[in-house]
């Protein structure tokens, strides 16, 4: 059965707060980005895209690298989902510790395949993270959080993923949910746990503001998987060996598929996390941590963390990331 615990904010949510876009080396946690430009293969007349990753710092304090495929140049999201990395399989010793950081104008998607994680926020919430358990936090016009692994005999293996929020909704008060067990479907010998929007028999009670899905899929021998036509998909290999509709996904990289199909070929072995989504056709700004609509918006969201003006956080971790410095050109909206 589904457990869902809801936190509102402590403090009134500023009006008119916004979206943005990427930049290399500029968005999220991370600043350092390691390797060549991503390699990019097309999958001719179907319109298929494979994206290797990139290696990006977890933040500019620690040695700890993660694997991101979106934001890239080529694909700047699926649907609303707008930011995907993968983290691990790292040993404890190495886990995560991210000091107190902020998020606007969208959605964090913490799912873990492997290990725990405490997250604490400036809502209030302490709450554990642990496979097959979801935690979303709406950032809406504004939240802070930390967080940090927790010991066990467990490697951390884990994905973040972001949601871009709609313009109507961008600038609401901030929230935090927890879904104690997500809702789980079969496809032929696939075995799906959808954390995020309707596929087959499972909806997610997770609220989202856009129509999207999210799941983790141990792929089996064979089996389809019916998709919604006018959605876009992409599915990323965690581990193992696998195939999307006859295409090879490499191990840690995202396939893409645009708008068009009507089914998920899989095949192979191992564990796939599969997003999609109805095209999101808003322009927006993202920029470390926020998105925005304007350049000024980002400005302010900047100015707002830097002077503190967000409420304290009761944590283990102690300290809190500053904003880095704004680029000497005018960022806009893609």
């Amino acid at each position: 059965m589904s457990k869902r615990v809801e936190k509102t904010p402590h403090a009134p949510a500023r009006a008119g707060l916004p979206l943005l876009r990427f930049r290399p080396g500029g968005v999220g946690l991370g600043g350092a980005t390691r390797g060549a430009d991503t390699i990019l293969f097309l999958g001719g007349d179907t319109g298929t895209v494979i994206i290797e990753p990139r290696l990006v710092k977890l933040t500019t304090r620690t040695e700890v690298d993660v694997r991101r495929t979106i934001p890239h140049a080529k694909l700047r999201r699926i649907g609303a989902w707008v930011f995907v990395d993968h983290f691990g399989p790292t040993e404890q010793v190495d886990g995560m510790t991210v000091a107190a950081h902020p998020h606007t104008g969208l959605q964090t998607v913490t799912w873990l395949l492997d290990g725990l994680i405490d997250h604490r926020d400036s809502l209030g919430t302490a709450q554990e993270v642990a496979p097959g358990s979801l935690n979303l936090m709406t950032a809406g016009s504004g939240v802070s959080h930390s967080e940090r692994s927790l010991p066990g005999p467990e490697a951390l293996h884990a994905v973040q993923l972001w949601i871009a929020l709609p313009d109507a909704v961008r600038s609401m008060r901030p929230t935090f949910e927890h879904i104690e067990t997500v809702p789980t479907a079969t496809f032929g010998d696939h075995f799906a746990q959808v954390f995020i929007g309707q596929w087959g028999d499972a909806t997610s009670p997770a609220t989202v503001f856009s129509p999207l899905v999210g799941a983790e899929v141990l792929v089996g021998n064979s089996g389809s998987i019916p998709l919604n036509s006018s959605w876009e998909y992409g599915v990323l290999n965690i581990n193992g060996s696998m195939t999307a509709n006859d295409d090879d996904v490499p191990l840690n990289a995202l396939w893409y598929s645009p708008v068009g199909s009507t089914e998920l070929a899989l095949s192979g072995s191992g564990t796939a996390i599969v997003i999609g989504g109805e095209p999101f056709l808003e322009q927006i700004l993202m920029w470390w941590n926020f998105i925005a609509r304007t350049h000024e918006e980002i400005e302010e969201m900047r100015m707002d963390w830097n002077l503190h003006t967000y409420p304290p956080i009761a944590d283990r971790v102690g300290g809190w990331i500053p904003a880095p410095e704004m680029p000497n050109v005018t960022l806009t909206a893609r």
